[in-house]
């Protein structure tokens, strides 16, 4: 369940637009009105607004917030005003340059948008930075690592709900077998990951807790805890099965570490406002007890604190 509110009597995209230009003229910005504008739109409602921009002002809107504002604030309105394909091209993109082992928003992204979404991403990285997606990340990838990564980001899952138990009953066992031996890097495994429907998927791991009495994470947790790739194939499997999980793991350490981790905190909340930012909130409170909100405002300040409640559903609005 999104957390985003969209405002009840939307003003038209001229009217947002001409809001939008004056909250930039005069001395300073209004970041106040900006915040009010873009957070209570929708991702279509945002496309519309940009493109209404451009024909009055002849302007991108996109590098004007980017003259106008600066931060943490800038990133998370950029962020958020750009097409969720796009966002996610950008956020790829990003990941690949900075690449690390234990760098998961690659495998993020791939596990935890539908087909369509990843379909989305990848037209827009190719129209962005005119190679493909599965180019650079097996350009700057290694190893386990590009065994896993490339498949996954290139991955066009069936959607439906249909699942075959003779199948998962079969992989069940295979992966069982696989794991006793400690090849995590094994083909199948990765097929299995890659290409099944995460319905099919959540059959055979359920299968597998029901045959040999844990769930396959816990299997997975008696290996080596400074193996980053078995710790890549842990996070794979909790953003195809319990994507919220994940994001919640993702949100707790962003917040809780000395410092907060600004760039994780606002890829999560502005990837998740429109999708299930709803429910790993409730997951959040549940597991830390205390509101994701409360965590969030303890945590940052100013404009960039505004932003991230507004996306949240919780400012005044």
């Amino acid at each position: 369940m999104a957390t985003l509110k969209v405002s009840p009597h939307v003003p038209s995209p001229s009217e947002d637009a001409e809001q939008l230009k004056s909250a930039f003229d005069g001395w300073g910005t209004n970041e106040d009105l900006i915040i009010s504008i873009l957070a209570h739109r929708s991702a279509e409602q945002r496309k519309v607004i940009r493109e209404t921009y451009r024909q009055i002002f002849e302007e991108d809107l996109l590098k004007t917030l980017d003259k106008e504002l600066s931060s943490d604030f800038e990133r998370a309105i950029l962020l958020w005003t750009l097409e969720p394909g796009e966002r996610d091209a950008l956020l790829a993109n990003e990941a690949t340059k900075r690449w690390t082992s234990s760098n998961q928003v690659l495998m993020e992204i791939a596990c935890t948008r539908t087909s369509t979404q990843l379909l989305h991403a990848r037209q827009a990285y190719h129209a962005r930075f005119k190679k493909s997606l599965e180019e650079d990340v097996a350009h700057h990838t290694t190893e386990d690592f590009r065994k896993l990564l490339v498949p996954l980001v290139s991955s066009y899952r069936y959607e439906g709900d249909e699942v075959n138990m003779t199948l998962a009953k079969q992989e069940a066992k295979l992966i069982h077998e696989k794991i006793k031996d400690k090849k995590y890097n094994d083909e199948d495994i990765i097929r299995i990951l890659s290409t099944r429907s995460k319905a099919q998927i959540n059959a055979t791991f359920n299968r597998y807790q029901d045959d040999h009495g844990e769930e396959v994470l816990k299997s997975l947790e008696e290996g080596d805890e400074d193996d980053k790739f078995l710790g890549l194939l842990r996070s794979t499997i909790q953003c195809l099965t319990r994507p919220e999980l994940y994001f919640v793991d993702v949100l707790r350490s962003a917040i809780n570490k000395t410092g907060t981790d600004e760039g994780a905190l606002t890829r999560i909340v502005t990837t998740r406002a429109e999708i299930d930012l709803k429910v790993i909130g409730e997951e959040y409170q549940r597991r830390n007890s205390i509101p994701l909100e409360k965590a969030i405002t303890k945590d940052t300040r100013g404009e960039y604190e505004k932003m991230l409640v507004a996306l949240l559903g919780e400012d005044d609005a």
